[in-house]
This record gives structure tokens, sequence and C-alpha cells, in this order.
């Protein structure tokens, strides 16, 4: 693809405006959510689509997460449901992604779904990215705003790393609060978790009133986030490491008994670790290590999905 100048906006009003207008022009636009930036494109534009999937360059198969301003233009999209709206009004807008059944009428592009009969929308809470939607007044495709399989961007200078002379334009909010992707929940057929993230299944479980399965990875693709080598850096990734070893860059967490390159939390919290994650191993990997060790992380509560995003950032690739 040719080299495209990448502008970076401001998220001030006339940021805003400039950002909506790439949109409107069948342009890519990186934006702040509470969780990562996200590679906006309008959902309604074929060309739009195809553009981010070539930015990407992601496997046409991985659907896409339409973000939206409000309710009422989620369910034009989307058949709602009472366990929809039970988990709406406990955690919209905020880290939850909702994959429902597709309404016949909905006018996004086939491309968003890949060919499935459901679709993934969200509500995000940042108020750059809910400002920016109510700018442009439509639906956003936005997966993550980083080439396919690498690390999840949470400041505008990672989208940069990756997908600067590929995008019209990055809106600049500053960090994300969140730094790891939003929990996924399945409502198209039984209740289930299609991906980990700051809400919890028990969470989940207990406003829908009944058990959220959990997703195997053997099955479909039926949500981003899922493909087994995901979220990765340049360097190889070795985890639960017990020690260090000659040459390799250092991620602890906790309190460690020997020196390390970075500790995701020294307190041990979980919420402090998901925040640091992605923004670590960019720094870890623009070291030039050809390995980061990760020392043990609880898999309890949010550390689920922390060690769901190693364990596919650690993955072997292709």
């Amino acid at each position: 693809m040719s080299e495209i100048a990448t502008q970076r906006l401001q998220a001030d009003p006339e940021g805003l405006a400039r950002g909506a207008g790439i949109l409107r022009s069948g342009g890519l636009l990186a934006f702040p959510t509470e969780t990562v930036y996200g590679l906006g494109g309008d959902a309604c534009n074929d060309r739009a689509v195809a553009r981010i999937y070539e930015a990407k360059g992601r496997p046409s198969f991985n659907p896409l997460i339409v973000h939206l301003a409000d309710l009422d233009a989620v369910k034009a999209l989307v058949v709602w449901s009472d366990l929809a709206e039970a988990a709406a009004a406990a955690f919209w807008p905020g880290p939850l992604t909702m994959v429902l059944p597709l309404r016949e009428s909905a006018k996004v592009s086939k491309l968003v779904t890949a060919g499935l009969d459901s679709l993934a929308v969200r509500m995000p809470a940042n108020p750059v990215a809910r400002a920016l939607l109510a700018e442009f007044g439509g639906p956003v495709a936005a997966p993550s705003a980083n080439r396919s399989g690498r690390i999840s961007p949470t400041r505008a200078e990672h989208v940069l790393d990756t997908l600067d002379g590929r995008i019209e334009g990055v809106l600049d909010g500053g960090r994300c609060d969140v730094g790891l992707e939003s929990t996924i929940l399945g409502l198209a057929g039984k209740p289930t978790l299609l991906r980990p993230g700051r809400i919890g299944i028990d969470a989940l479980s207990q406003v829908l009133g009944r058990p959220v399965m959990e997703r195997k990875d053997r099955e479909q693709i039926s949500a981003p986030g899922q493909l087994s080598s995901h979220y990765a850096p340049r360097a190889r990734v070795r985890l639960n490491a017990a020690e260090w070893q000659e040459g390799e860059a250092r991620l602890g967490f906790g309190q460690t008994e020997g020196d390390c390159d970075l500790n995701l939390s020294p307190s041990g919290d979980l919420v402090e670790a998901a925040a640091n994650l992605f923004e670590y191993l960019h720094r870890l990997d623009a070291d030039g290590a050809e390995t980061i060790a990760v020392m043990p992380v609880p898999h309890v509560g949010l550390g689920i999905a922390i060690n769901d995003r190693l364990s596919r950032a650690a993955a072997p690739r292709d």
C-alpha cells in the first residue's frame, strides 16, 4: 500500500471535528478508548472496513467490534434481549463488548462480521471516544490500532510505531486507563465468555442471573482476539519465569528476589498490572531483547485476562 501522511490530532473540538471528517471520507482514524486505542473506520463503508484489514494485515475471518454512541444506535444493528439489557445496565458505557444476532436491516459492511450472522457491539466509556462517536454520528468498526498479532496500543505513540504512514490520523487522548481489551460476552446463543477482560465471568453471571459458559479455544472464531497467536511483541515471550536467564528482558510481578527491568505491579495489584501490561511489553520490545521473560501472574480475577493475553503473546507464530 502507498504511504499516507498520518495526522496526529489533539482531543479538542477542532481535532474531534477533523477526526470525524476523516471517518466520513472513508479514512482510518485511531482513537483512545478506556481499554486500548482502536483503529476506526466507517462500519457501513465496505472500502473503509477493507482498509482496516489491509492496514493491520489482519486475517479476514477475524470479525471486528463496532463502537456506538448510545443504546438506540446499538439496537438498530442487533436483536436486543433481556439479557443484553441487564448487561448494558450494569456495564455500559464501559469495557464490555456483546455479540448479538445481527438485524437483517443492519447496514453495516459484511466485512465487519467476517461472514457471521452476529455482530460485536460496544459503548466505550472514554470521553474522547464518546465525543468522537457523537461527532461522527454513526457506527465505527474498530479493532485495536496495531499491526495484526502485535502488542495492543495504550498510547498514541504505540499506534504510530506500527501504523504511521498506513492510516490518515490518530486522535491523541493520552494513556488508556484499563490497558486491556474489553471483555466479550456472547449472547447470540447461551451466554458465553468469548474473551476475558476487566469484567469477570462471576460478575457477568451475577448480573445475568445465570451461569456464563467459557469458550473453548478449539471452537470456531466468533469474536475478536481469539487467534492462538495474538498481542505478540517481536521478541519471544517466556512465561512463568522462576529465574532470569542471560540476555533476557525481565518483566516482574509482585515482590521479586532479583532485579527485573520492569514490574507490572510491585504490590501485586492485578488492576495495576493489567493497565501496565501492553505498555511494558512495548518498552521491553523496543529495547531489542530476543526474549522477554515474565514472572507468574496469579490466575484469579483479572489475572485470568492478563494470562490470556500473555499466553497468546507467547504462542508459536506462523
